[in-house]
């Protein structure tokens, strides 16, 4: 049973290892005098650090609290699908070894189904497992990466001076045919 908790927890040490590497790897070169960009630097890589710490920490860091219930959301969900597969994963592991067990008195639960129909189910349920670990890992490193980035962006301009339009348009093609596109005009004012 040791074996199996080591199995699954390896994708999440992985992910924090890698976090971690990235989260060192964004700090800044030195060059840079500017003292303001020193301290938007010194500002992102602490709540890169906070996210990193603890999921959310860096949006409530910037200020982003309309964020914070949608990641939670997402590693809720996460740990819903991680834990049903690993449960159903169990079961039908269980039920494998009782197929295999030479004692007369143990009782299979799973008697319609073929041993063949049981290593598919199993596997089936490890996969999504295994999966949805990756998947909390990847919105574990986007929640570092999301507080790293919007903490750069808060000096932004975002005035007035710049416009973005869209409009729908038609487009002639080179062998004569026409296709439907969207037309972007980016205006400084």
């Amino acid at each position: 049973m040791n074996s199996l908790k080591a199995y699954t927890l390896r994708p999440v040490i992985c992910v924090l290892f890698i976090s971690l590497f990235m989260l060192f790897s964004l700090k800044g070169n030195g060059q840079s005098t500017d003292s303001l960009s020193v301290m938007a630097k010194k500002r992102a890589n602490r709540a890169a650090l906070y996210s990193a710490i603890l999921p959310g920490l860096g949006q409530a860091y910037n200020k982003k609290y309309w964020k914070l219930p949608i990641l939670y959301a997402g590693f809720g969900t996460l740990y819903y699908f991680i834990h049903s597969n690993n449960v159903e994963y169990q079961k039908y592991k269980t039920a494998l070894l009782y197929r295999y067990d030479s004692d007369s008195l143990t009782i299979d639960p799973y008697e319609k189904y073929t041993t063949e129909d049981i290593k598919i189910r199993r596997d089936y349920y490890r996969r999504n497992r295994d999966l949805s670990y990756i998947l909390t890992g990847i919105l574990y490193t986007l929640n570092i990466l999301d507080a790293y980035v919007d903490s750069q962006l808060m000096d932004f301009d975002v005035s007035d001076d710049l416009s973005l339009h869209t409009a729908p348009a038609i487009f002639p093609m080179a062998d004569g045919t026409t296709t439907a596109g969207l037309h972007l005009t980016l205006t400084f004012k």
